[in-house]
C-alpha cells in the first residue's frame, strides 16, 4: 500500500495526542521528531544506498531502537549533546538539542512510529509536504508562540512570483524561520535548467539562512533537507543577522523580519552601513536588507506599518528612495498571521537607480481574512500578481481612477508626490470605506475624529435653539 501524506499525516496528529497526555507540547514533539528522524534516515541512507552513515559509531538509529527503558532514553539524551557539537549540517540540525521527553514509555512511541516507515525511498514530495503541513500546525499553536515563525505560505508565493528568482541567482533570508521563503524559491527556479551544476550549485550553495533562534534553525534545516536542500551542509546558519556588516552580496533579498523591538540584553548594534541606530527590529532588518543587495539585486521584504510612518524611520526610507528603487507596496489585511491585529506590508525594491514612482496595491481595505473560516489563499493575491506585471514593470495600468473608480486598488504615486508629505510618509491609502476608515484610524486620528463629530453636533444644537427663539418671537 502507498504511503501517502494525508496517511502520514494522520498518523503524525494522533501521535501528538498522546505525547499532550504525557505533558509534551506540540513543539517540543515536533522537535524530538526532526531528531529521530534524521536519525532513521542516515540509517536508510547506510542500508539502501550503501552510504557512509554521517553519524559517530554506537551513536546511531540501529544502536537506539535496540535499547529499551532507561537505557534507550539515557543513550538518546547522549546522542543529542553529542550530536550538538559536531559540525555542518549534523551540528545545524542538532543546534543545542534537548530531550524533552522524560517518560521511556514516549520516547519508545516515537521511535516506533518512526521505525514503521522507509522515508528515504517515500517520494519527496509525499516527505516535503508532511514535514510543511507539521510545521503550519505548529504555526497555529498559540501557547508554543512558534506563530511568529511562520509566514503564510500563499503570500510568500506570491511573492516569489513576482520576484521570479532565475537558476543561477543567490537567495537569502536573514530571518528566516522555518525556511518558507527559501523553499518557495528553490521550487519556483529547480525546474528551470536541466544543467547539472547549475542544480547542484541550487541544491547547495544558492541558498542561504539566519535566525537567531536555535529551535528555528532545527526545523528550517530539516525543512530544506527534506526537501533536497542542503543534504551535507545546511544553508541555514544559527545567527543574530544584525550585528555585524554582511560579508557578501545577494541577488534576491526575501525576509519578514521578527516584529517589535529588539529583544532585551541583545547585542547592541553599531554599524558603519546603517543610517540610523535604533531599537526598532524592523528598521534595523530594513537597513540590513539594504546592505545585502548587489548591484542590480532586488527584495521583497514584509514589513509592518510602523517602518512606513514612524519617525525614526525616515532618514532610512529617504535612502531607500534616492539610493533604491522603490517600486511596490503591496498593502496586506490583517487576519493572515497567527499574531492578532498585524498590520503589514510587502516592500518591492531593487539596487537600480534611484525611485522615480511608487505603485502601490491596496489588498487591505474592504478585506476580511480569518484564520479559520476564511484563510488567505494564493487565487487571493492573482488580481495582485497579475497589476505587478514582473516581466515588463513598464506595461503596468492603474486600475484606481479619482472620477471613474476612486477604489481602485492599484495606484500610481510620484516621487514629487512622496516627498511632499511629511517625515517622508509611505503609509500611502485612498479607498474609503466608512466601517474600513474606522477600523485602521490610529487612535489620535480617531480621538480627532470623534472631537470633530462632537463639535458638529455641538454646533447644529447651537442653531437648533437659535431657530427655536426666533419661533417663539
Amino acid at each position: 500500500m502507498e504511503v501517502t501524506e494525508t496517511s502520514l499525516v494522520k498518523k503524525v496528529w494522533k501521535l501528538a495526542d498522546v505525547m499532550a497526555g504525557a505533558g509534551i507540547g506540540f513543539t517540543d514533539y515536533i522537535t524530538q521528531l526532526t531528531y529521530l528522524l534524521f536519525l532513521k534516515m542516515d540509517q536508510e541512507n547506510v542500508d539502501l544506498m550503501d552510504e557512509e552513515s554521517k553519524i559517530p559509531e554506537g551513536l546511531r538509529w540501529e544502536n537506539l531502537r535496540k535499547e529499551t527503558g532507561e537505557d534507550q532514553l539515557s543513550l538518546y539524551e547522549r546522542i543529542l549533546r553529542t550530536l550538538s557539537k559536531q559540525e555542518g549540517l549534523i551540528g545545524t540540525i542538532f543546534t543545542k538539542a534537548q530531550n524533552k521527553i522524560e517518560s521511556p514509555v514516549y520516547l519508545s512511541k516515537l521511535i516506533s512510529f518512526i521505525d514503521q516507515e522507509q522515508w528515504l525511498i517515500l517520494k519527496g514530495d509525499v516527505k516535503g509536504a508532511l514535514y510543511e503541513a507539521i510545521l503550519q500546525k505548529n504555526g497555529q499553536d498559540k501557547k508554543s508562540g512558534a506563530g511568529q515563525y511562520f509566514t503564510p505560505r500563499p503570500l510568500i508565493d506570491a511573492i516569489v512570483d513576482v520576484i521570479s528568482p532565475k537558476i543561477g541567482e543567490t537567495v537569502i533570508d536573514p530571518a528566516c524561520g522555518t525556511a518558507g521563503f527559501l523553499l518557495s524559491a528553490f521550487n519556483y527556479m529547480k525546474g528551470q535548467s536541466m544543467d547539472t551544476d547549475l542544480n547542484i550549485k541550487l541544491r547547495n550553495s544558492s541558498l542561504k539562512g539566519y535566525d537567531i533562534t536555535p529551535l528555528v534553525v532545527t526545523l528550517g534545516s530539516m525543512n530544506l533537507y527534506l526537501h533536497g536542500v542542503g543534504l551535507n551542509s545546511s544553508p541555514i546558519v544559527c545567527q543574530d543577522s544584525l550585528i555585524k556588516e554582511p560579508d557578501k552580496k545577494y541577488d534576491i533579498v526575501l525576509a519578514n523580519p521578527p516584529f517589535g523591538a529588539r529583544a532585551a540584553g541583545s547585542v547592541e548594534i553599531h554599524r558603519s552601513d546603517f543610517i540610523k541606530e535604533t531599537k526598532n527590529n524592523q528598521i534595523n532588518f530594513l537597513q540590513h536588507i539594504m546592505s545585502l543587495l548587489k548591484s542590480g539585486g532586488r527584495a521583497g521584504v514584509v514589513l509592518p506599518d510602523n517602518v512606513l510612518f514612524e519617525s525614526s524611520g525616515e532618514e532610512v526610507r529617504k535612502k531607500l528612495l534616492t539610493d533604491f528603487n522603490l517600486h511596490t507596496i503591496l498593502r496586506l489585511p490583517t487576519g493572515i498571521f497567527y499574531a492578532n491585529g498585524v498590520q503589514t506590508n510587502v516592500l518591492f525594491f531593487e539596487k537600480k537607480g534611484k525611485t522615480k514612482e511608487l505603485w502601490v496595491y491596496d489588498y487591505r481595505s474592504g478585506i476580511k481574512h480569518t484564520l479559520a473560516t476564511n484563510p488567505l489563499k494564493r487565487e487571493d493575491l492573482d488580481d495582485f500578481v497579475s497589476c505587478f506585471s514582473s516581466e515588463d514593470r513598464n506595461k503596468r495600468e492603474e486600475t484606481y481612477n479619482k472620477d471613474t473608480n476612486p477604489n481602485g486598488r492599484w495606484r500610481k504615486f510620484s516621487i514629487e508626490e512622496i516627498l511632499e508629505r511629511e517625515g517622508t510618509n509611505l503609509d500611502l491609502s485612498w479607498i474609503k470605506n466608512d466601517s474600513d476608515a474606522l477600523e485602521e484610524m490610529k487612535i489620535p486620528e480617531l480621538l480627532k475624529l470623534l472631537t470633530e463629530k462632537k463639535q458638529n453636533i455641538s454646533d447644529a444644537v447651537t442653531e437648533l435653539q437659535k431657530e427655536l427663539v426666533e419661533c417663539k418671537l
